[in-house]
């Protein structure tokens, strides 16, 4: 058996193993780099070590050092409480308050999970105090996540910005991060209008922002409780020290100036965002070393994990020869815009039950080969198969959306179920197509 199609068996178990069993892929895939690596290609661990993802890796513990930093000390809660005031209360914008503070705390660096997380329980439980349909607003946590998630600064957003140029396709971050950003809007404007949305318009908040009125993920009362692809486990968001009077403390402003600098510094000076996020979080921590001392737990680990080891893998991938073999194979069909739906459909499906991190690392990489052929356009089906593989997050099979069905309110738990159901079903069935008809179609034409 050749080493292409040994590679190719293993990476279909990594996939098998990791969806029905709890073990991190991540963990897996560095198992099948080794095992492949050494025995089917013929490569020292040297060299298989020479793959391993080291900018990335450090990109991951710095931005999820800043944000934990953040979370602790209550400057997401500041966001959050500061948006509802924004537009005084109005109950038709609530949704999209929370649509629009999860696009930014993920476009910040926060990885998709953990702002869900923390999002999902008060958005939820703003649904059954102000009678607002509850898959409507956990859907637009969900979609601001992705909306977000593919900012230059971001996780996701980095991982296909360095496999992009790893490969010298050309690229076009902003084009990422704004496409994702619009084509979720797109969805929950849909969303607004077809549960309910139209309904809440001229509607008002008589209370304020319940504080610390969270609901955990096993449907108990408390603090949200960060779990699965993307967060370290066990960890939960410590609120010991947040303000519960509103007042914004010192802390929290040297916090969103630090923001603010990460963004200035990575994206206007190209500084390596790695080291400048965990350098603002160093900082920030210095100000209250015993405070933040736990912030290290809530780097995600199991992250920083998955992706380390599936882009190690994907490393003796190419030394193997199977990311061309694949490529020449897909290319041998002789329709660039058939293969650009088909990686789209497969990445969406996979994603649906699996870590949309690791699938969009395999996807792009397996589109390379004939996109350098330059007979479609890269950006496009780059975008194409970036939001075919994060917008399932939906499904309740995800962590984005097993987090939203905990965290439902005052539900028919089954019933609930089985609409989130219905909705990922459709959009694994419309979205990708969609997404090949906006961004890869014109690009072909």
């Amino acid at each position: 058996m050749s080493p292409e199609i040994i590679s190719i068996l293993a990476l279909v178990a990594i996939f098998a193993i990791a969806t029905f069993l709890p073990i991190n892929m991540g963990a897996l895939a560095f198992v099948a780099a080794f095992l492949v690596g050494t025995l089917a290609v013929g490569m020292t661990t040297d060299d298989i070590l020479a793959g391993f993802p080291g900018e990335l890796v450090l990109t991951l513990i710095g931005v999820t050092y800043l944000f934990a930093i953040a979370q602790n000390n209550g400057t997401v809660d500041l966001l959050v409480r500061g948006a509802v005031k924004l537009v005084a209360g109005r109950v038709a914008f609530i949704p999209w308050i929370m649509f629009a503070v999860t696009a930014v705390l993920t476009a910040i660096g926060a990885l998709s999970p953990a702002a869900v997380a923390i999002i999902a329980p008060i958005a939820l439980g703003f649904a059954a105090k102000y009678r607002i349909n509850p898959l409507l607003m956990g859907m637009m946590v969900v979609h601001g996540a992705q909306g977000g998630g593919f900012s230059p600064i971001s996780v996701y957003g980095v991982t296909v910005n360095n496999i992009v140029a790893d490969n010298d396709l050309p690229s076009s971050p902003i084009t990422v991060f704004l496409a994702s950003l619009f084509f979720n809007l797109a969805i929950a404007a849909v969303l607004f209008v077809v549960f309910g949305g139209r309904q809440l318009i001229g509607r008002k908040v008589t209370d304020e922002l319940p504080a610390e009125e969270t609901t955990a993920p096993d449907g108990s009362a408390g603090d949200p409780v960060i779990s699965g692809h993307g967060t370290s486990a066990g960890s939960s968001v410590d609120t010991s020290e947040r303000t519960a009077t509103g007042r914004v403390t010192v802390e929290q402003v040297l916090t969103l100036v630090g923001l603010v600098a990460l963004a200035v510094l990575a994206l206007v000076f190209d500084l390596d965002i790695g080291f400048v996020s965990i350098t603002i979080a160093t900082v920030l921590a210095l100000f209250s070393a015993a405070r933040h001392k736990g912030a290290v737990m809530q780097i995600s680990w199991s992250t920083v994990l998955l992706i380390a080891g599936v882009l190690s893998f994907v490393y003796v991938l190419q030394e193997a020869g199977t990311i061309a073999y694949v490529g020449e194979s897909v290319t041998s069909i002789g329709a660039p815009l058939v293969v650009a739906l088909l990686l789209a459909y497969i990445g969406a499906v996979v994603s649906a039950f699996a870590s949309s991190t690791a699938i969009i690392g395999v996807a792009i990489s397996l589109a390379v080969p004939f996109l350098m052929a330059g007979q479609i356009g890269a950006v496009g089906v780059v975008v194409a198969l970036a939001i075919a593989s994060t917008i399932v997050d939906v499904s309740p099979f995800s962590t984005n959306g097993a987090l939203v069905l905990a965290n439902a309110q005052d539900v028919d738990r089954d019933r609930f179920y089985k609409q989130m159901l219905a909705y990922s079903g459709v959009v694994v069935v419309v979205g990708p197509l969609v997404a090949w008809l906006v961004f890869v179609v014109p690009g072909w034409l």
